[in-house]
């Protein structure tokens, strides 16, 4: 599958406000409460694509509404956790299960300061704290607290968040163009809300109403135009 990289304005800053729920509401409601009250600790668990990423910034960004010092974290084979995360109000450490046996020692560390100073803490992982193949110190820590899979949305939940954010923009959006989009494009909302706002954009200034043919054009205008690409957009079609 040929996967060439969109031209698009940069998709917003990911909020908790932002978030289509779908069937995390206590997740949300929980991501909430922690933000801001604190003494929290969460892990977040979910397949890719699912929102994780997503929920770990948001609540970062909730932190920092409310002037508190949060930082998020997103794990790497090389990362090493050190002591600038001690003393934060909050922390989000995205794809735990990619530390090297080193990083984890770190991350319990980190762990048992957020515990003692009832800071929050929230992890996330592809799968259960006891299933990471962590060290098994730090799966039992991360099991203490409350835990969530997040859960994809359903085809017919993202055609609905595409109509409804259609709507709030004031976009008259056939059924036709968002199933069209799920079956063309990166299929995480982030992407497709941010074509949606693009194909706005485009079909403004073409003065052409939004269609599956025009949707069509449009993608099929920017696979022929790679050398326009914005690296690191991140938004992908294929084919």
């Amino acid at each position: 599958m040929r996967q060439l990289i969109l031209e698009l304005a940069q998709t917003p800053a990911a909020t908790l406000d932002n978030f289509v729920v779908g069937s995390n509401a206590e997740l949300v409601h929980s991501l909430r409460s922690a933000a801001a009250s604190g003494a929290t600790a969460i892990f977040v668990w979910g397949e890719p694509g699912s929102g994780r990423t997503h929920l770990m910034q948001g609540v970062v960004s909730a932190l920092r509404e409310r002037s508190a010092a949060a930082q998020y974290v997103a794990c790497t084979p090389e990362l090493r956790l050190d002591r600038d995360l001690h003393g934060l109000d909050g922390v989000a450490i995205d794809d735990v299960e990619r530390l090297a046996p080193d990083a984890q020692i770190g991350l319990f560390n980190v762990y048992n300061d957020f515990k003692e100073r009832s800071a929050v803490f929230v992890v996330s992982g592809s799968a259960p704290p006891l299933e990471l193949g962590l060290r098994p110190d730090v799966e039992t820590r991360l099991a203490w607290g409350l835990v969530y899979q997040v859960h994809a949305l359903s085809d017919e939940e993202k055609i609905r968040a595409l109509q409804d954010h259609a709507a709030a923009r004031g976009i008259r959006l056939p059924d036709g163009v968002s199933a069209y989009l799920l079956g063309r494009v990166r299929r995480d909302m982030g992407t497709l809300l941010a074509v949606l706002d693009a194909l706005d954009r485009s079909s403004l200034a073409a003065k052409r109403a939004i269609t599956v043919p025009f949707a069509r054009d449009w993608l099929q205008a920017r696979e022929q135009e790679p050398g326009s690409a914005i690296e690191n957009s991140g938004v992908r079609i294929g084919d």
